[in-house]
């Protein structure tokens, strides 16, 4: 939901239920066997129990679908299934009920989990449960997800972040299917694959003995334009044939203006006659990165990957050099052009100011490619993302300077972070073993009388400062890699942040703890954590007092890693 909400459309725009069945005849008697109630939200709708009755009797028409945000459908779903309802899908972007209403703006996990069980209950196989996967947000909870179908009837389909108006899009909250997957195996190795329909916009897989399923929407990474079948009619009768497109045409006004049915099949004919191929290359059109390989498609052959999944990162540069350099939008690598697809180099990461324009190259040793280097120009113009916390074993580094490559020596004995002459670095774990790594941190805020007192009665005006603040510190553990430029990048599997009161001292006790199963510790992550839970209950208090001190910040314990246990005493 929208921090400012959502501006309502007048009733009159919205169709009539009487429109919905007239439009809905229409389409079943050319051939559409399966309706989806969806929104916004359908079911705070007064007329949609009426609707999905009156759904019920076209004949023809097999499946009668809803999706819903999970509030009301407790209350609802015995008369909905009575009237007809065959099948039910339900947003839930979370499992953490402080983040769930963080992300809706409102109360109401417990609601949506105990319409989940009602569904169960009351014999839906599978109740689908639909969750936007976004990097920094959400990403962390793969795994309990897939958790959650271990016992219950259930289809958890992640779908890939899509761009639309107003989400504030951009590539970097995209996690693709392959990342989701992989993270999923890790844990699951023996997840299997399951068969499905030619049109369906979904891939489909299952752990063994569990009771559930998981799906992947691969919108974005591996579209199904190709073979999607859906169409899609807006609350007040806007025709869309793609979810994707901005395309629209009324069927509301043609309706109201009188016109016939053969009139209105023609139109609707012309709408998706007009469907595009595929949503992407014209989506990335908007993208000022991606002009220049628009331009210039032929070039994209030479990379062995359908075109559209790839662009040029451009940043200021002249036009040779914007070619210079081409990144996978997809799993966010860069390579060299004009290499084979085995033989590329990967940028792990543009370390400006701490590598005083050294560039920092990963090369595959199994490649036969000679050494190159890229014009030292390009460092300090272009700035990229360390994408990769780990490199592999037997992986050769290279720094650039004035033209040449050279070898970076191994970090010094004494400071792990930097190479014999001084100058920063991130440390190979690659030979490291995996094993299981805890972290706990703590951090205090002193607020004074007059802002604790506020904090505890939940009367600040930017809204509940505790609830905030943990997720907060929840979002700036999985962020800690793009914090801290020398930090690995690594998978977290739990993030807890908890928050007290200590009235003796009017202060905010913060205690965050994080857990990974890897060849690094996490204890910059349970620091940021609690650093970041800190700073945001003081910008929140602020307004009322800055005479707020941040204290105390500091890692209260340790486990795993080759130095051992710590606890502070």
């Amino acid at each position: 939901m929208p921090e400012e909400g959502v501006k309502l459309t007048p009733k009159s725009e919205l169709l009539t239920a009487q429109e919905i069945i007239t439009l809905a005849r229409l389409f079943v008697k050319e051939g559409v066997e399966k309706i989806r109630l969806t929104g916004g939200e359908p079911l705070i709708r007064p007329d949609v129990v009426d609707i999905v009755g009156q759904l019920y009797k076209l004949e023809g028409l097999k499946t009668i679908a809803v999706t819903t945000n999970g509030i009301n459908l407790t209350r609802l779903l015995p008369r909905l299934k009575e009237a007809g309802l065959n099948a039910i899908n339900i947003s839930l972007d979370t499992l953490v009920p402080a983040k769930f209403e963080f992300i809706v703006r409102r109360k109401g996990f417990h609601k949506v989990m105990e319409g989940i069980h009602k569904a169960t209950e009351l014999g839906y196989r599978p109740v689908k449960v639909n969750c936007v996967v976004m990097r920094g947000l959400n990403e962390d909870e793969l795994l309990d997800f897939v958790d959650f179908t271990k016992d219950l009837p259930l289809d958890v389909r992640f779908i890939e972040y899509m761009p639309f108006d107003g989400n504030k899009w951009n590539f970097k909250k995209m996690v693709s299917y392959k990342e989701m997957l992989d993270t999923i195996k890790q844990r699951w190795p023996e997840l299997e694959r399951l068969p499905c329909e030619t049109s369906s916009t979904a891939k489909s897989y299952k752990v063994p003995h569990f009771q559930g399923q998981i799906s992947f929407i691969t919108s974005m990474s591996e579209h199904f334009c190709g073979s999607c079948n859906r169409l899609r009619i807006t609350a007040d009768g806007n025709l869309k044939v793609c979810l994707f497109g901005n395309s629209e045409v009324s069927l509301r006004d043609h309706l109201r203006s009188g016109a016939s049915e053969e009139e209105l099949v023609q139109i609707i004919g012309a709408a998706v006659g007009r469907k595009k191929k595929q949503h992407a290359e014209p989506a990335l059109m908007s993208f000022p990165l991606c002009q220049d390989a628009l331009q210039n498609p032929s070039n994209s052959k030479q990379w062995g990957h359908t075109f559209s999944h790839w662009l040029t990162l451009r940043a200021s540069l002249p036009r040779q050099k914007g070619k210079a350099l081409m990144k996978n939008k997809l799993t966010g690598q860069l390579f060299l052009p004009r290499s084979h697809p085995e033989q590329q180099w990967h940028i792990t990461g543009i370390l400006q100011t701490q590598l005083r324009g050294y560039c920092v190259f990963q090369k595959d040793p199994s490649s036969t490619f000679d050494t190159k280097c890229l014009d030292t120009s390009l460092v300090g113009q272009v700035s990229v993302d360390c994408q990769s916390k780990e490199a592999s074993s037997g992986s050769e580094f290279y720094t650039m300077d004035l033209g040449s490559c050279t070898k970076v020596p191994r970090a010094s004995d004494n400071l792990t972070h930097t190479d014999e002459e001084g100058r920063a670095t991130m440390v190979d774990v690659g030979g490291k073993p995996d094993s299981r790594r805890s972290a706990v941190a703590g951090a205090v805020v002193l607020l004074g009388e007059k802002a604790f007192g506020m904090v505890r009665q939940n009367q600040v005006k930017k809204g509940d400062v505790l609830a905030v603040a943990q997720i907060a510190g929840i979002q700036g553990a999985k962020l800690t890699s793009q914090l801290i430029p020398l930090c690995h990048n690594i998978p977290l599997y739990h993030v807890e942040v908890s928050l007290s009161l200590d009235e003796a001292r009017y202060a905010v006790v913060i205690r965050s703890s994080c857990q990974t199963w890897g060849r690094t510790g996490v204890e910059m992550e349970a620091l940021t954590a609690a650093s970041l839970a800190a700073l945001t209950v003081y910008d929140m208090c602020k307004a009322v007092t800055h005479d707020i001190v941040i204290e105390d910040v500091k890692l209260l314990s340790k486990t795993g890693g080759q130095r051992g246990d710590f606890s502070r005493v």
